[in-house]
Order: C-alpha cells, then structure tokens, then sequence
C-alpha cells in the first residue's frame, strides 16, 4: 500500500469508526449510581451539597435556606489511551489486526467511567465527603429536633465483601461523575511526524478529563457484614429513617442493590426468591433491582 496522505486520511477515518463502534458497545451501568456534571473548571467546588433544601409553612416573612457551605470539591484527572501502528504494516497491507484493538480501545475507553464511579462507591469506607467524615461512615453529623449534633450511620461495618444499597431515584445520585471533557479521538499521523520519522509508527489515542467523587451520604448504605435478609432490611430500615437537620424526614426509599459478582447468588435470593431460608413467604422479594458489578471485583 502507498503510504500518502490520501491512505493515511482514510486510515484514520477507519480507525476512528471502528474506536467508536467499540465506544458503543462499552458498559453504561455507571449512569445507574452516578450524576454526571459538567465543568468548566479544573477544579469544581461542591460547598452546596451541605443542605437538602425543604418546604415549610409560610407563616410571616420566608425564610432564606442558605445553602450550608463545605470546602469539598473534585478537582479533574488527565486520563489517555495511545496505540501505535507499525509503517510496515500499512505499506504491506497487513492492517487486519489493528481493527480488533481499536474496537477495544473505544469499549476500554468507554468502561474508564464504569471503572473510576464503581471504585469511588468501593472507597467510600475510606474516603472523606462533604461534611468530613468517610462517605460510609458511623457518625455523620446531623441535627435534631432541638438543633444538637448527633451522629448518623450510613453503614453497619463490617469486614467481609461490600454491597451497597442506594436510593438512585433523585436528582443528585450517591457519586458524582465530573466531566470537563469526554475522550475524543485524535492522532499523529503526519508522514513527517517525529513519532514516524523516528520510529516508523503512527500513533492514535484517546484522551479525557474527568473525576468522581460523592454526593449525599444520607442516599447510600455501605455494608461489609454478610449479605443477609436481616442486614439487609437493616440497611433498608436505615435509609427510609433517614432525616436531614431539624428531624425532617428525607423520603429515602433505596431502589438499588449493587453488588460484585462473589455476592450475586445472596443477592439473587433475597430479592426474588418467593420464600425465605425458613420456608416463610420472602418479603424482601421485589423490593429493589440488583445490579451486579464486576468492576467491585
């Protein structure tokens, strides 16, 4: 094959299409648990997730809700994905193989938003959120009805596998998925590029700049205790109590189950089994969806 400027066009057209036919097969179970949110900042602050603003009675003049301030914010990470065809390949035609590897280049790619969300879900045991505390943690602070701070868990510990039950039906999910630019395709394929000249290879990648991070504890329940009809209506009875300050309740109703493949089976029973391990009739059956994730193996 003649390596001119006309071949290479059509190469990189080829090699773009088949990166995002490949981007199309990925995985999307990520948009299950997080928001996406789009920056135009290195660095975006999040102080407003101090306050889930909430109705009251007006009586006299209204009462401004301001919007407690916190000093968290996502600060956005450089992520990239190169390959590099081989001169000789092209001018000897032998180009079959790279159609493969950059199918998988578009679904790795596309996964990298599976892979950064699930494991930001997986290190809330050991990562701060917005008021301090680990985003799965055992005292949150919180007020009550009388404006005194006392603590509120959102996990029953534990050191076992975890799973994790959420409330994914409002607008703000448990994590946050921060987009400042989503991976385009771009390349080096000029025959008097350095890369060519040098080494006899054009390159072509994908690149991206984002973070994750976490919204309101109160929507997210982390257990490592076994997965257990009892630990999970624990989880479940825990998420619908929850109230934000001043003892106003939240209306949490957890809808999700997330959980890695080791926990699949446990899960399975305990949401659509018709009976329980006693013979009774399962109560749980129905009572959220299961998502099973391998990116929390």
């Amino acid at each position: 094959m003649l390596v001119n400027a006309a071949t290479l066009d059509g190469l990189r057209v080829g090699f773009k299409t088949t990166f995002q036919d490949g981007l199309k097969q990925a995985s999307t179970a990520y948009l299950r648990v997080a928001t996406v949110v789009p920056a135009a900042t290195k660095e975006q602050k999040y102080g407003w997730l101090g306050k889930i603003p909430s109705v009251r009675e007006w009586v006299g003049a209204r009462a401004v809700q301001n919007l407690q301030q916190h000093d968290y914010a996502i600060k956005e990470k450089a992520l990239e994905l190169t390959l590099a065809v081989d001169r000789d390949d092209i001018e000897t035609d032998n180009l079959g193989i790279y159609t493969p590897l950059f199918t998988e280049m578009g679904m790795s790619t596309g996964a990298q938003w599976d892979l950064m969300v699930f494991s930001q879900l997986k290190a809330g045991f050991s990562t701060n959120c917005y008021d301090g505390q680990f985003f799965f943690d055992t005292d949150h602070p919180v007020l009550d009805e009388n404006g005194n701070t006392v603590p509120v868990a959102n996990t029953d510990g534990g050191s076992g596998t975890p799973w994790f039950l959420l409330d994914t039906t409002r607008a703000i999910k448990p994590i946050l998925l921060q987009k400042r630019k989503d991976f385009q395709f771009v390349s080096m394929d000029k025959p008097d590029d350095q890369n060519v000249f040098m080494n006899k290879e054009f390159i072509y990648g994908a690149d991206a700049r984002a973070n994750t991070g976490y919204g309101f504890w109160q929507m997210a329940w982390g257990s490592k205790q076994p997965l257990t009809a009892a630990n999970y209506a624990t989880a479940r009875a825990a998420l619908s109590g929850m109230k934000g300050d001043y003892g106003r309740p939240l209306g949490i109703m957890p809808n999700l189950l997330v959980v890695p493949p080791a926990l699949e089976s446990a899960a399975r029973k305990i949401l659509n089994s018709e009976y329980a391990a006693g013979g009774e009739t399962n109560e749980w059956k129905g009572t959220a969806e299961l998502l099973v994730v391998p990116w929390l193996a």
